[in-house]
């Protein structure tokens, strides 16, 4: 039966549209994470859904990134996707906006590890932390702890398992220059806090193994910030940073931001998201820019170095 379902998928590759996702809503999709459902035999999006047509009272009002649900889409071809509803969060261990998914199948079920900010503000002056939750089914969630990071303003997390055991969260750590750090868990509950990463300040961290390595792909707000590493341990920054460039494409002309990897066997594809700032609409409109959409890639390996062709047209092959 997985053979099938594999030789099937590998078989049916679709072409994605630019862009690959817009929110329905409030047109402000952004930091994606994206997993298999097996019961549905559908791929399922978590994504941070910004409030991007809320009126702003002045330039520095920032309450349309706040307020915020975890809205999800669902596609059969992982290139084709429709709107499906935000995410029922227990709003008793989380509070008024949520950010960043992290969705993963571990240990025989599905887990998100959720940014939570507990209001809304005009500012980013705000605590903020991430909360753990599980689920039988991507349908309904259950509180499970406040993870405890040694900051209260901690984001963005991503979550590796190890390869001698146990499990390692890679975050972004505000009160450290928004540095990416990393704590490590034999339980997915209790955490020790651990490496710092980047000595540059970033967001978005996603880890992932591939091509026999372990890869993190981060927001560097210029790019997107790569460093790979043999064992999860060291690791060396490329030189480089991908999706810095806008692409030519309507819908993809501004910088790439907050990656998620989807690893297809030998092939690995990147979403990002893209403000919307470099359309023709942003012209006579300037609230346009806040709007964001997410675009699709497929990432190129050579010799140790990644590298992103954003204007090449993609075709999308995913399997369970």
């Amino acid at each position: 039966m997985i053979a099938a379902l594999l030789l099937v998928a590998a078989a049916s590759a679709s072409i994605a549209p630019k862009p690959l996702y817009r929110d329905p809503v409030h047109d402000g999709a952004a930091d994606a994470s994206t997993v298999y459902d097996r019961d549905s035999g559908e791929w399922v999006m978590f994504y941070t859904n910004r409030r991007a047509d809320l009126p702003m009272a002045d330039a520095k009002d920032v309450r349309w990134v706040h307020g915020t649900t975890i809205g999800t889409a669902r596609s059969k071809d992982g290139a084709h996707w429709r709107y499906s509803g935000t995410a029922a969060i227990p709003q008793s261990c989380t509070g008024d906006t949520l950010w960043a998914p992290e969705v993963q199948f571990l240990d025989g079920q599905w887990h998100m590890w959720l940014t939570v900010v507990p209001g809304v503000f005009r500012d980013w002056n705000a605590p903020r932390f991430i909360v753990h939750l599980t689920s039988p089914d991507l349908a309904t969630w259950t509180c499970g702890e406040r993870l405890d990071l040694g900051s209260d303003r901690v984001i963005d997390a991503s979550i590796i398992t190890l390869p001698d055991g146990g499990y390692r969260l890679f975050f972004n750590d505000e009160r450290e220059n928004k540095a990416i750090r990393t704590a490590d868990s034999k339980d997915l509950v209790h955490w020790t806090v651990g490496k710092r990463l980047t000595d540059t300040p970033g967001e978005g961290p996603k880890a992932f193994r591939w091509k026999g390595r372990w890869w993190l792909i981060s927001d560097a707000w210029k790019g997107l910030l790569v460093m790979r590493s043999d064992d999860a341990e060291t690791w060396t920054r490329q030189e480089d940073y991908i999706l810095g460039t806008p692409g030519i494409h309507p819908t993809d002309r501004a910088k790439g931001q907050h990656p998620d990897i989807i690893v297809a066997g030998e092939r690995a594809y990147i979403l990002y998201f893209v403000h919307q700032d470099g359309e023709d609409e942003a012209r006579t409109n300037p609230d346009w820019k806040r709007r964001s959409v997410i675009q699709i890639a497929e990432l190129v390996e050579q010799d140790g170095i990644i590298s992103v062709d954003r204007n090449a047209q993609v075709s999308v092959a995913l399997h369970p």
